[in-house]
């Protein structure tokens, strides 16, 4: 099996983000706010928006199933306040629960938080619950930066995230770290926040023992880790100077990166540098890069092409497109009935 664990809903259904526009709008009026329990999208109009093209692509690259979250720039936790956040949330988690209803051996959900700036993260537990406990959840999607590029959040090691770490353990689940949009001019929201933040998060949790205070605590860092892969000589000689443990031995049971990378060298880098025991496959499909890469005619996004043409053993590549995921999500591993 092939388990991709990183696509997002972009195709949502329109009366979605007709809701969402109306939500923006009246926002600061709350007897304005419309509430999602009045739309109404049909089984039919789910199906139209995936049929040809996250089932299409998945059948056409032969992958098998995606673990599947909201649309990551449309998450705008800076958008409004925490009641806007969380019925938001509510929403985008309730259509990702629909599609998975509809094609279950497709997609597996993985929840979209209510986080607010300014709001403790405690804030997210219910929502987070609801979703792992009521519509079978496997994961989250974890902003570090709620603000939409200001970062006025803590580190991701700040005691400030611990409650929301102690739940997360509790059930069992793990994170990707994950930002938003950019609501910054000087970062664009794929080509630059999201890197951005990918390798902000690294160095943060090389700084402190994190890891320590939650020896179960699993995340993913999307996009092949940001730029991390490329400056490891970097990052391994500040983690030396700083008396920190060595990368791999910090990352071994807690941080893994993605295959979320759009070309064949970089993904040769990746795995040149990361343990296979640390790379989860992942394409962001249909995500931040569109289109054919005119040196190969290939879709830049078809990660699987880039991880079969690695020079790895098969136990090696069966980690990456399916054991390692099994192992990151417990609860997967359940759904899909696998000893």
């Amino acid at each position: 099996m092939i388990i991709d664990c990183h696509g997002h809903y972009t195709t949502e259904p329109k009366p979605l983000m007709d809701f969402r526009q109306r939500q923006t709008a009246a926002f600061k009026d709350k007897a304005k706010l419309p509430s999602f329990a009045e739309v109404k999208i049909s089984d039919d109009e789910f199906r139209d928006s995936v049929s040809g093209n996250q089932l299409r692509i998945q059948k056409e690259r032969g992958t098998n199933l995606t673990l599947f979250s909201p649309r990551a720039s449309g998450m705008g936790h800076h958008v409004g306040d925490a009641e806007v956040s969380l019925q938001w949330s509510r929403a985008s988690n309730d259509c990702i629960h629909r599609v998975c209803t509809l094609y279950p051996e497709n997609f597996i959900g993985v929840c979209q938080l209510p986080q607010s700036p300014g709001v403790a993260p405690e804030n997210c537990i219910p929502e987070l619950e609801r979703c792992v406990k009521e519509l079978g959840f496997v994961g989250c999607n974890l902003n570090p930066d709620p603000s939409g590029g200001s970062w006025t959040a803590p580190p991701l090691t700040d005691r400030h995230w611990y409650k929301l770490y102690e739940k997360i353990v509790e059930l069992d689940v793990p994170a990707m770290v994950h930002v938003s949009m950019s609501c910054n001019p000087a970062f664009h929201t794929t080509g630059a926040h999201y890197i951005n933040a990918d390798t902000t998060a690294f160095m943060q949790l090389i700084t402190a023992d994190l890891f320590k205070d939650f020896p179960t605590l699993r995340l993913i860092i999307p996009h092949g880790g940001g730029a991390v892969p490329y400056h490891w000589g970097r990052y391994r000689g500040l983690a030396q100077n700083l008396n920190r443990p060595p990368l791999h031995e910090m990352m071994k049971n807690n941080v893994f990166f993605d295959t979320c990378v759009y070309h064949q060298p970089g993904i040769d880098l990746l795995a040149k540098l990361i343990p296979a025991d640390n790379i989860l496959f992942a394409s962001e499909m249909l995500g931040a890069v569109k289109g054919d890469d005119p040196t190969t005619g290939k879709p830049y996004d078809d990660t699987k092409r880039y991880v079969d043409a690695l020079p790895l053993d098969a136990g090696d590549k069966r980690k990456i497109f399916e054991t390692n995921a099994l192992k990151v999500y417990p609860r997967l591993k359940q759904r899909l009935g696998v000893h």
